[in-house]
This record gives C-alpha cells, sequence and structure tokens, in this order.
C-alpha cells in the first residue's frame, strides 16, 4: 500500500503565521531568483531585475469586464499618489482571467479612463516593462509551473470531487451549523488511489493544503492588525479542473513576480488577503504590505450602485466633468492632509497624500459636492481654455454658427458663474438669448414693478429705440451704455432698483439674471450678426420692441394678475 502525502505544515502544536510586516522601507525586499523547467516565450520574464531594496511598487489590477466604477478609479488614485510621494513605480496589470466576461473594449476604455484622469503608468499594456507580461492571461504556464511546485511541495493535492460531492458537502455542514469548507476528502488520500484517477481521466482541481488549527495576523497600513482563525477556511481551489488558475492564486503569484511592495485595494478584497498570505509562505515569497481601502458609499450609506446614477469614470467625462475637478473630489473620499482646504492639483496631492491619513471608514459619494467643485474648476481655468471649451460646445450643439469670436468671448465671461458643467452652458445662454416678457408680466413677483409705473418706463425706452440712441450706445459697448443708462435715468427721476428693473424686465423679459448692461451689449450685438442660430428662437432687440409696441398697458388693473397683448384684450 502506497503512503499518504504528507502535509509539509508543522504537526503537533498550534499554528500562528504572523505575518505582519516591519515599518515602511525598512525591510530589504528578496531578490526573486526564479527557476524554470519549461522552455518560455521571450515576453515571459520569469527573471526580472530585482528593484531597488527600498524602491515602493505597487500596481491597480483592473478586471476588464466592465467601465472604470469611481471606486476603482480612486483606488488607482491612491497607488499612483502613494507610489509617486515615494520616488516609486506604479503598474497597471490587466487581470482579464475571467474569460467570458472580459473584452477587449473595455480594457480600452479602462485604460482611457486612467489615462483621462492623469493616472500614468510606469508599466503595464501599451508601455511595457521589465516584469511583463502585464495581462493575466498571457502569464498562464507562469501559474501552471507555480502550481506544480506546490504540489510536489506537498502544499496542495488533487481533488477528484464531483460538483455532486461539493455540494453534498455543503448541505451537511448547513445541517450541523458548521462553515461551509471542504472537508479534505483527498487530502490524504494515497498515491495508488490518484493514480487510479488519474488513469481513468477523471477531471480534478488542485486544493491548496490549509493548517487545520492556528490563526493568521497581518497589520494593515490602514485598518491595524486583522486576524483569520484557520479553521474557518477549508482547502481552497488553487487550479480549475479545466486548467485555469484561480484569483487569489494568479494575484499571488503576479504581485510576488512583478515585486510589488504594497498592495493597497478595496476592503472587499481583505478576506482573500487570508488565502494569499498562505500562498505566499507555502512558495517562500516575502509578503507585501497591505492597505484595504473602505468601500465609496450613497447617501443612503448603502454601497454605491447604478441605482444612485452615473458610477463610472466615463459617466462623468460624457457628463461633462473635467478630469482635474474628478481627482480632487475622489481624493477626498477618505483622505484628507489634516487642513481645511479642500483644493489640490494632483501635484500637490502628490506633496500631501500619506497612507497614515486614510481613514478606514466608509466615505460617501456626494454627487452635488462634485459638480459644486466642477463648477469652481470650470472658473478658474484660463480664459482662453475656458472660452474654447463652452464655444466649441455652443457651436456643437447648434446654438451658435461659429465658435470663437468676441461675441462668444464676453457670452463666456459674463455667463460662466451660471453653470457646473459645459453641457449645463447651453441652458444658460438659451436663456439669455430667449425673451419670456408674458410669462413674467403674469409672475406675481413681476406686480410690484408693474405697480411702480412700468409703461411709463416702456414708453420712454421706446422712445430712446426709435430715435436710434440706444442702438448708437449699444454699438460703443458696455462704457456707452452706462454712459447712457444714468442719463435714461436722471431724467426719469429714477435710480437703483426703481431704475434697473424696469429696464431688465423690458430688454430681458425676466426679472433675474447676470450683468443687464453685459447682457444688453450682447443681445443687441447677437442681433445685428449672424452667429445665432434662428432655429433656436433667439429673439432681437428689434422683435423686442415689437412686442412692447403691440402691449395694451390699459388692460391691465389692480385686479388682474397678468398682463395680456393687445391682440387677446380685443378678443
Amino acid at each position: 500500500m502506497s503512503a499518504a502525502v504528507g502535509a509539509p505544515w508543522a504537526t503537533g502544536s498550534r499554528l500562528l503565521l504572523d505575518l505582519r510586516r516591519p515599518p515602511l522601507l525598512t525591510r530589504r525586499r528578496p531578490i526573486l531568483h526564479l527557476r524554470r523547467r519549461l522552455a518560455t516565450s521571450a515576453s515571459l520574464n520569469l527573471n526580472p531585475p530585482p528593484p531597488p531594496s527600498d524602491q515602493v511598487r505597487v500596481r491597480f489590477a483592473p478586471s476588464p469586464t466592465g467601465n472604470l466604477h469611481v471606486g476603482g478609479a480612486r483606488t488607482a488614485l491612491f497607488n499612483y499618489l502613494f507610489a509617486r510621494s515615494k520616488g516609486g513605480k506604479f503598474v497597471v496589470r490587466i487581470e482579464d482571467t475571467d474569460l467570458e466576461r472580459s473584452t477587449k473594449a473595455s480594457e480600452e476604455a479602462l485604460l482611457d479612463d486612467l489615462a483621462w484622469l492623469g493616472l500614468n503608468w510606469d508599466e503595464g499594456p501599451s508601455v511595457g516593462g521589465d516584469y511583463g507580461p502585464y495581462r493575466q492571461s498571457e502569464r498562464n504556464r507562469l501559474y501552471k509551473e507555480y502550481a506544480e511546485k506546490l504540489l510536489e511541495s506537498g502544499h496542495v493535492y488533487r481533488c477528484f470531487c464531483s460538483n455532486e460531492e461539493l455540494e453534498k458537502m455543503k448541505e451537511d455542514a448547513k445541517i450541523k451549523n458548521l462553515p461551509p469548507v471542504y472537508m479534505g476528502k483527498w487530502a490524504t488520500a494515497t498515491n495508488e488511489d490518484i493514480n487510479k484517477e488519474l488513469g481513468k481521466g477523471t477531471p480534478h482541481t488542485y486544493r491548496f493544503r490549509v493548517p487545520k488549527d492556528g490563526n493568521l495576523r497581518i497589520n494593515d497600513l490602514i485598518r491595524g492588525e486583522v486576524t483569520w482563525n484557520l479553521n474557518t477556511l477549508g482547502d481552497f481551489v488553487i487550479m480549475r479542473s479545466n486548467g485555469q488558475p484561480v484569483y487569489n492564486f494568479c494575484v499571488t503569484v503576479d504581485d510576488a513576480t512583478m515585486a510589488i511592495s504594497h498592495v493597497i485595494r478595496a476592503e472587499e478584497h481583505l478576506p482573500n488577503t487570508l488565502r494569499q498570505a498562505l500562498i505566499y509562505k507555502a512558495l517562500g515569497f516575502h509578503m507585501p504590505y497591505f492597505a484595504h481601502l473602505s468601500l465609496i458609499l450613497a447617501p443612503d450609506r448603502s454601497k454605491l450602485s447604478k441605482r444612485h446614477g452615473a458610477t463610472s469614470v466615463g459617466q462623468f467625462k460624457e457628463m461633462g466633468y473635467l478630469p482635474q475637478a474628478m481627482v480632487n473630489y475622489l481624493a477626498l473620499l477618505g483622505w484628507g492632509d489634516g487642513t481645511e482646504n479642500e483644493f489640490y492639483t494632483l501635484e500637490e496631492l502628490v506633496q500631501s497624500f500619506t497612507i497614515e491619513r486614510v481613514n478606514k471608514g466608509g466615505a460617501i459619494f456626494d454627487s452635488v459636492k462634485l459638480r459644486w467643485m466642477n463648477g469652481r474648476y470650470l472658473q478658474s481655468l484660463p480664459p482662453n481654455e475656458l472660452t474654447r471649451l463652452i464655444g466649441d460646445h455652443w457651436k456643437r450643439s447648434g446654438i451658435l454658427n461659429e465658435s470663437d469670436g468676441q461675441f462668444v468671448e464676453d457670452a463666456v465671461s459674463l455667463l460662466k458663474d451660471g453653470f457646473d458643467l459645459v453641457p449645463d452652458s447651453h441652458k444658460v445662454l438659451t436663456s439669455l438669448l430667449s425673451y419670456p416678457l408674458h410669462a413674467t408680466l403674469a409672475s406675481e413677483e413681476a406686480k410690484p414693478v408693474l405697480e411702480d409705473q412700468l409703461s411709463e418706463v416702456a414708453v420712454s425706452l421706446l422712445a430712446a429705440y426709435d430715435s436710434g440712441e440706444l442702438t448708437k450706445v449699444l454699438d460703443e459697448g458696455h462704457a456707452g451704455w452706462q454712459t447712457w443708462v444714468k442719463a435714461f435715468g436722471k431724467s426719469l427721476k429714477r435710480k437703483g432698483k426703481s431704475l434697473f428693473m424696469p429696464l431688465r424686465l423690458l430688454l430681458t423679459g425676466k426679472l433675474h439674471g447676470p450683468d443687464m448692461g453685459l447682457s444688453v451689449v450682447l443681445l443687441h450685438r447677437a442681433g445685428v450678426s449672424s452667429i445665432v442660430n434662428p432655429d433656436f428662437g433667439f429673439i432681437t432687440l428689434d422683435e423686442r420692441f415689437k412686442v412692447l409696441r403691440e402691449l395694451d398697458w390699459q388692460s391691465f388693473n389692480a385686479d388682474q394678475s397678468a398682463l395680456v397683448p393687445a391682440t387677446s384684450a380685443v378678443h
């Protein structure tokens, strides 16, 4: 009878795996010299040059199965900031072992979003590096070799259990109120039993042999000491029956062979650390430092998801958000430098960021604050850059026939405080060009203005326009308007609110808005040029004065809440 395969772990005493690391950058990382018994391709470098002993190397490892979530973007950002603040390397690795869901389009979108945010990577797809390939699908031979090493050392064994048998084990454990862990049927199988199944071609997995007693303890850079009991785990699969490696095995081999010094990732990966730590120890790899970031939460403190609105970087990009605003806001989700400052450039974040100031509590994603912050960034852009952005949008949306020129520059300067997103500038310009006089006159808010002899102001304003006086001063620009309006107010013995509220209502059709003089000058320029697309319902000054002439002021009395045009009053 063949002897049973022995477990490599120490027996007869309680096992304690204390995998806490010393303080940052005080321990030299060993050089990984890896032997290869199989032929390798030139792209699969199993003996990369060792990094400097104190070099920080971090990685962001997304799965190309969807869009870049804001949580993933924050993880990438914190990795980037940590690497740059330590003079280290930021690595991007594509975890595409889920062949059914992974797509090239998703990978390209992820990389485009990272580049849009300004998170340029030192190694990875499209960049290369000494530790490639940087896609897991191109590293399968490496995983298989390390799986064979673990098999030879006794840390893993072949498991021939069928799916039905595994389900039965789960049901039995549930009945006994035990954790649904693998009971180790093949952990002590004889070589004879194993060879018999191999001879029949029975499908099998590779299971990692977990110590049945003891615990594992690490020092998380954000959460402090974290401990797991090993008896809650059970022997876990590292290679599926189809020969494909399991996530936790791939990640461990990749991080070790790419000399990753710090693993900064979401807290949902914290349970994976137990399995990965056991694999590190079994293969003789030194553990990296771990830092697990809190989840990003919705305002109701549930996990942020699609039901809460936009959640991907691509969506925010399409909505008109600026990359610098996104980076700034994401950095504040769970981190702060201890000051009241809320605005940072990417370079300032690199200078200020420390992992010690990352909070372990969940961070609330406030879309209102993000929008406000984006507005501040828009307003702080250099005038020529902001004008280009907004002018291009106005022309693209069809409201203007040109994207640059004096009208565009003056309109952007006048209206920039009225929107937080580039697409919203369309509504602000449309509002400026509109003339909702009748609706405003019918409002309760307009009643005091009407009662303050609005019709008399209208008569004098019409006279100034008909004589050509107003047109002449508007041709002179804002300075001409300012001189004229003072004289106009003096002639009516009006000033302040009693002058400007009637003028605003009569000329713009509204009671509120941006600077009235600048607005009227812009309206005049738009009317004497062809810059505004006529299909957008722009009412020129000439057309506005025609409306004023047709108003039957006598039809209004104190009992009415609305003023109607003369044509309506007749009927």
